[in-house]
């Protein structure tokens, strides 16, 4: 006999029971939209069942069958497309969703995602992607994909926050540095000239004395380089009218002026070999002030080419476009044997270019680590440093310090002393 009530009831269907019970919405018709389930043995467990699904409706707390049945493929695009993130934010999560965790996850619902499925991905992405790092980051996107499915999709995230179970795996070990020595960055200097002429040596020396990131290199236009700005900058921003006004009577060339470069975007890489600019990473749009010797190499270059780009690749495009691990920065810190180079319908014979050794198999990003050991050595002002750096200084402190002329010229005269007392030991610069 079947069990009636308002908003739920059992029927009997072959030899098992179901148990139809009010979702709370209503069809285009003004009907009452139900939902079920089958396969109960007895009546009582299916009626049981029917009010329990009643309270979560009105506790909030129900997941719809039909959402239960969405597959993760469908949440990971409508997740993706309610992000906001920053240019290169968004294209690393893609990346990630596209190559590791759609394929895997094809043709299971998020409410199939439980703790165990959870862990196997887990094993399978670690044993996919040895290195740490990018196993992490590859969970850390899954994480956030599986938390917002709360409570909409799935009443709880299988996601495990502590390792608790399991072998014990330490924790990645960081990245040796050595001091950066002033003679190794003109052995990179040097091979980075032998690489891509006066535009490599230039380069790795703006590098080294700014701590710029590699995409704010590759993307400095000359328009923000000394010596042509701030009398150049574009002034996108009308709320920044002051600034503007301010880096005019502060910065360039002149008698009393400091030379300096503007951080105002990196590029990164598009679809094929076109790239984009965008924001610097964080947002962190800044100034910096340049010794004197850069600046002078700065004004040669500049006065060298005319291409818009201040460090541009052999052939003329951006540096982000070309294989620059491969074909500029392997050479540089690993050396490379003597060849013949050619440039458009040019040729030209490369010598020989001798390893650095404290630079070979190491990241060109290590640069901007040692840059600010460098300002660290010298005792600066650590909020000075940090913005330099294009770091957020946390607290009261970043809420009230600020970098004054006399930091900025502090910081100028040790690096141009790091610069003097290096060639005056007779060494080539």
């Amino acid at each position: 006999m079947a069990r009636r009530a308002q908003d739920i009831y059992t029927e009997w269907r072959g030899g098992t029971c179901r148990v139809k019970w009010w979702s709370g919405e209503y069809h285009d018709d003004g009907r009452k939209r139900f939902e079920s389930k089958g396969g109960f043995t007895d009546e009582d467990s299916a009626y049981e069942h029917g009010l329990d699904k009643m309270s979560e409706i009105r506790h909030g707390t129900a997941i719809s069958n039909r959402d239960g049945a969405t597959l993760m493929t469908d949440w990971i695009d409508d997740w993706f497309a309610a992000t906001d993130h920053a240019y290169t934010t968004s294209k690393n999560y893609k990346s990630i969703i596209n190559r590791h965790i759609r394929p895997y996850f094809a043709g299971t619902t998020v409410s199939e995602v439980d703790v165990i499925a959870y862990r196997a991905f887990r094993k399978h992405i670690h044993r996919k992607l040895p290195a740490a790092s990018s196993a992490g980051n590859v969970m850390t996107v899954l994480g956030m994909i599986l938390d917002d499915a709360v409570p909409r999709l799935i009443k709880a995230s299988p996601v495990e926050r502590k390792r608790t179970r399991g072998r014990f795996v330490k924790k990645t070990q960081r990245e040796r540095k050595r001091d950066m020595d002033i003679t190794s960055i003109d052995h990179l200097a040097r091979n980075a000239e032998i690489v891509f002429g006066y535009t490599g040596y230039v380069m790795i020396w703006t590098m080294a004395m700014t701590g710029m990131r590699p995409g704010e290199l590759f993307g400095l236009r000359r328009e923000y380089c000394y010596p042509v700005w701030p009398g150049s900058d574009l002034r996108p921003d009308p709320d920044e009218e002051e600034r503007y006004e301010e880096d005019v009577l502060r910065y360039g060339k002149g008698e009393g002026l400091m030379p300096a470069i503007r951080v105002q975007q990196q590029v990164q890489q598009d679809e094929g070999t076109s790239v984009v600019e965008v924001p610097p990473k964080y947002y962190s749009y800044r100034t910096l002030v340049i010794p004197q010797f850069l600046a002078d190499m700065l004004e040669k270059l500049l006065e060298s080419h005319g291409n818009k780009w201040v460090f541009p690749a052999v052939e003329g495009g951006n540096l982000k476009s070309a294989p620059f691990s491969k074909s500029y920065w392997s050479p540089i810190s690993k050396g490379a044997a003597a060849r013949t180079q050619v440039h458009g319908r040019y040729g030209s014979i490369r010598p020989v270019i001798e390893p650095v050794p404290a630079w070979a198999g190491k990241r060109m990003y290590l640069i901007r680590h040692g840059h600010k050991a460098w300002l660290d050595e010298d005792g600066h002002s650590r909020f000075a440093v940090e913005s330099r750096m294009g770091h957020e200084v946390p607290g009261v402190e970043g809420t009230y310090s600020s970098v004054t002329v006399a930091m900025e010229r502090a910081i100028m005269k040790a690096l141009q002393g790091r610069w003097e007392t290096f060639r005056g030991n007779g060494l080539k610069g």
